[in-house]
C-alpha cells in the first residue's frame, strides 16, 4: 500500500487520467463480481446430484439453491458498515477469506446441514462484494467512463458463471451419473477455491478508495489516488471534501428522512425488479428448466445452460460499450420490453408444450435484453446515485433487498414447478407469465422515477432525484 501510494504522489501533473492505472485497479474488483457469479451458478451443476445424495424433497432442493442467499442478505447488511468503518479494500478481502471458506467447506460434507452452513458462508462472501465491488469502481472510475467501468463488473459476474458452466460440464464428463451423485458435484464446489485465494491476494496491491480516505481526513493519500483518475485532481478533491461537509453540515443525515429516503427507495425498487423479472431462475435452475419441459438429458441441458451463459457474456459487452454513449435509461427501457416479450412466450410455449425449438430461442432472447439492461445497467446506478454521506447505508439496504428477492424467487420457482395443479393444468407455464408482469411494472417505473445520470458526477446526483420527486 505504501509503495502506491509513493506511486501516486509522484503521477503525472499534467491533468491526465492513467488508464491503465484505473483498469488494474478495475479489474482487480472485478474478481470480486467473477465469484459473485461463480459462486451463485456453481450450484446449476450440482443440484441435481445435491438432491440424490441428500434425498432432498422439492423444497429443500430449492433451499439447497437459495441458502446462500441467506448469506447474501447477512452480507449486504454488515458491508454498509464494514465499508465506512474498514474500508472498501479491506471489506472486500474478508469477502475473499469468506468465499475460500465456503468453497472448500461445501466440497466436504456429509450432512445436509454442514452443506447448508458453507453455503450461507459463501453466501456472505457474496452479499459484500456484491455491494462493495462495483461501489469501490465506481469510486475510482473517471465520471465519463464509469458506467462502462462499473459494467465490467456484470461483465464479471456473467464470465465467472461461464467459466462454471465449463467447469461443471468438464467434471460431470469425468463420470457416470453415480459418480457425480457421490462425487462429482463436491469437485464442482472445490473449484472455486482457485480463484477465491487468487481475488485475495490481488486485492493486497490495490489502493483505498479515495473518497473513503477523504471521509477519515486523509487527504494526501486521496490527492495521491485522484492524480491518476482524474483531469482535475484538486477539483475532484476539494469538490469530494465540500459534499462530505455540505452532509456533516446537515441534520444528522439519515436514510429515513428526504432527499435520502427517495433515493434509497429508488435504489430498492431497482433492485427488487431486477429479482422478480426472473434472471435466477435461468442462472441457478437452467439444466433442469431444460429437463423439465424441453425433454432434454443431464448432457444436453448442460451443454445448453453454456449457450446461456456465453449470450449472457456477449450481450453484456454490448452493454458496456453502450451504457455511456445512450445511457441508462433507455437501455432498462428496451431490455425490460425484450424480458418480458420473451419470459412471457417462454411460458406460453410450455403451456402449449411446443418447446422443442422455441424454448432455447426465446430463453437466449430473454437472456440478451437482461445482459442489456437490468444485469448491467441496475448496478450502474447502485453505485451512482448513493450520496457519500449515505452511500454505506443506502447501498447495503439496497443490495440487502436485492438478495431478499433473489430467496424469495429462488425458493419460490421450484415449488411452483412442481406443484401437480400447476403442471398438470398450465405446464409449467404459470411462473413465467408472472415474471413477464414484472417486466411491464418495471418499464413504468424506470420511465417515471429514475432519472439520466450518463456523464454527471457522483457529487451531482443527489440534485437529480430531488428534481425528479
Amino acid at each position: 500500500m505504501e509503495n502506491i501510494i509513493e506511486e501516486n504522489k509522484v503521477a503525472s501533473a499534467e491533468g491526465k487520467v492513467d488508464f491503465a492505472f484505473v483498469i488494474k485497479v478495475t479489474l482487480v474488483a472485478a474478481l470480486g463480481g467473477l465469484l459473485f457469479g461463480y459462486d451463485t451458478a456453481v450450484i446449476s451443476g450440482a443440484i441435481g446430484s445435491l438432491q440424490t445424495f441428500f434425498s432432498l424433497t422439492a423444497a429443500e432442493k430449492g433451499f439447497a439453491a437459495s441458502s446462500a442467499l441467506i448469506g447474501c442478505i447477512i452480507g449486504a447488511a454488515v458491508a454498509g458498515k464494514m465499508a465506512t468503518s474498514l474500508g472498501r479494500k479491506k471489506s472486500l478481502i474478508i469477502a475473499g477469506v469468506l468465499f475460500t471458506i465456503s468453497a472448500f467447506g461445501s466440497a466436504i460434507p456429509d450432512a445436509f446441514t454442514t452443506f447448508i452452513i458453507y453455503r450461507i458462508i459463501g453466501g456472505i462472501g457474496v452479499g459484500i462484494a456484491s455491494m462493495l465491488s462495483p461501489m469501490y469502481i465506481a469510486e475510482i472510475a473517471p465520471s465519463e467512463y464509469r458506467g462502462r467501468l462499473v459494467s465490467c463488473n456484470q461483465f464479471a459476474i456473467i464470465f465467472g458463471m461461464l467459466v462454471v458452466y465449463f467447469v461443471n460440464y468438464f467434471i460431470a464428463g469425468q463420470g457416470d451419473t453415480s459418480w457425480n451423485d457421490s462425487t462429482g458435484w463436491r469437485w464442482m464446489f472445490a473449484s472455486e477455491c482457485i480463484p477465491a485465494l487468487s481475488f485475495t491476494f490481488l486485492l493486497f496491491l490495490v489502493p483505498e478508495s479515495p473518497r473513503w480516505l477523504a471521509m477519515k481526513g486523509r487527504d494526501e493519500e486521496a490527492a495521491g489516488i485522484l492524480n491518476h483518475i482524474s483531469e482535475t485532481p484538486t477539483t475532484s478533491l476539494n469538490d469530494i471534501k465540500l459534499s462530505i461537509a455540505s452532509d456533516n453540515n446537515q441534520e444528522k443525515a439519515s436514510v429515513f428522512k428526504q432527499p435520502y429516503l427517495f433515493i434509497v427507495f429508488v435504489g430498492v425498487a431497482l433492485s427488487v425488479f431486477q429479482q422478480v423479472t426472473g434472471i435466477n431462475v435461468f442462472l441457478y435452475y437452467a439444466p433442469e428448466i431444460f429437463k423439465k419441459i424441453g425433454g432434454g438429458n443431464t448432457d444436453t441441458a448442460l451443454l445448453q445452460t453454456i449457450v446461456v451463459g456465453a449470450v449472457n457474456l456477449l450481450f453484456t459487452v454490448v452493454a458496456i460499450f453502450s451504457v455511456d454513449r445512450f445511457g441508462r435509461k433507455p437501455l432498462m427501457i428496451i431490455g425490460s420490453a425484450g424480458m418480458g416479450i420473451c419470459i412471457t412466450a417462454i411460458g406460453t410455449a410450455a403451456y402449449f408444450q411446443n418447446t422443442d425449438v422455441w424454448l432455447l430461442v426465446f430463453v437466449l432472447g430473454y437472456i440478451a435484453c437482461f445482459a442489456l439492461s437490468l444485469g448491467p445497467i441496475v448496478w450502474v446506478l447502485l453505485s451512482e446515485i448513493m450520496p457519500n454521506q449515505i452511500r454505506g447505508v443506502g447501498l447495503s439496504i439496497a443490495v440487502a433487498a436485492q438478495w431478499i428477492f433473489n430467496f424469495i424467487v429462488s425458493q419460490t420457482f421450484p415449488m411452483m414447478m412442481d406443484n401437480q395443479y400447476l403442471f398438470d393444468n398450465f405446464h409449467g407455464g404459470v411462473p413465467f407469465w408472472v415474471y413477464g408482469s414484472m417486466c411491464l411494472v418495471t418499464i413504468l417505473f424506470v420511465w417515471k422515477y429514475v432519472p439520466e445520470t450518463k456523464g454527471k458526477t457522483l457529487e451531482e446526483m443527489e440534485t437529480l432525484f430531488i428534481d425528479k420527486k
